[in-house]
């Protein structure tokens, strides 16, 4: 009789071995997980350590990586532009004559501009970048919405530095490590960022959602309405972010909170732009000191008293 061919993984050495290493892998990231667990609970400062520890030595396969996948992201569009560059030719000319019409409007606005600021002797604050690196990585599947970024204290950055790309505002630097910084995302539920309406300059709030989008908040109206396709940008209240960053783009149309979608998207970015805070921190008071007083000396015009003479 011929044997079944419904055999246990039992009856196979290589099935066997193959059980144990299964089971032996989940147990070892069950025990990783929790420790890390009651690390983040009991110790968040060893918790915090141990993670930058951990971005650093990930930091640049994470470089390497992204790289690899940029390379091989970029055969079919460079495959779809050499086929469609004719089209593409033509299209770019007749946005160029467009371009060029609104340009001469532009520059007589901007010399009217300058005219004018002169004349009001209007200062403006220039933002310093301190230094452009790469996001190598972002969360996708978590509610936190936070990017890592492949420069530290090393290059000169601190927490509180808003960092800015190409299309508009990123976030601002949460942590930061010797070569690598955590930045917060604006779509994180834990950012808030000023804003005003370009076409009206209506006072906002954008907050984030934790789900990729934001919530736009009218601060200055009750009821505010907001339209398909209204245009954010950054105010410059509270110090951090310069004015006129471009931040959120509404999606549809409502009332006193709209839903955004954010206009730079960090994991379609390759470079960032790190930027000292608008408007640093005062410097610290410094503590008041003690002053000795004087003490009162005798007038020289007093005469000096002389004790009772003992009797003989």
């Amino acid at each position: 009789m011929a044997p079944s061919r419904n055999r246990r993984p039992g009856f196979s050495r290589r099935a066997q071995y193959g059980l144990f290493l299964s089971y032996v892998i989940a147990g070892a990231g069950a025990l990783v997980a929790l420790v890390l667990l009651a690390l983040s609970s009991v110790n968040p400062p060893a918790y915090a350590a141990a993670r930058a520890t951990v971005a650093e030595l990930t930091t640049p396969l994470s470089s390497g990586l992204a790289a690899i996948g940029r390379g091989l992201g970029s055969i079919p569009a460079g495959i779809g532009e050499h086929f469609a560059v004719k089209a593409r030719n033509a299209e770019l000319r007749r946005e160029l004559a467009d371009a060029s019409r609104l340009l001469q409007r532009a520059r007589t606005l901007n010399y009217d501009n300058r005219r004018l600021r002169a004349l009001l002797h209007f200062r403006e604050r220039a933002v310093q970048p301190v230094v452009t690196a790469r996001l190598v990585s972002s969360t996708a599947s978590s509610t936190r919405r936070v990017a890592v970024l492949n420069a530290g204290s090393w290059q000169g950055v601190r927490e509180g530095q808003p960092v800015q790309g190409p299309e508009g505002l990123i976030g601002r630097i949460l942590e930061t490590g010797p070569n690598t910084a955590r930045v917060l995302l604006i779509t994180d539920p834990e950012s808030i960022v000023p804003v005003r309406r370009t076409r009206d300059g209506l006072a906002a709030l954008v907050v984030g959602r934790g789900d990729g989008m934001l919530d736009v908040r009218s601060v200055s109206l009750a009821n505010a309405a907001f339209g398909a396709g209204d245009l954010f940008v950054t105010s410059g209240t509270g110090g951090i972010f310069a004015p006129n960053i471009p931040v959120a783009r509404v999606v549809r149309r409502a009332s006193d909170i709209a839903l955004a979608r954010a206009l730079a998207q960090p994991n379609t970015l390759d470079f960032a732009l790190v930027q000292q805070a608008f408007l640093p921190p005062p410097a610290p008071k410094p503590a008041p000191t003690a002053t000795p007083t004087a003490m009162p000396s005798p007038s020289p015009t007093s005469a000096p008293t002389l004790a009772p003479s003992a009797p003989e």
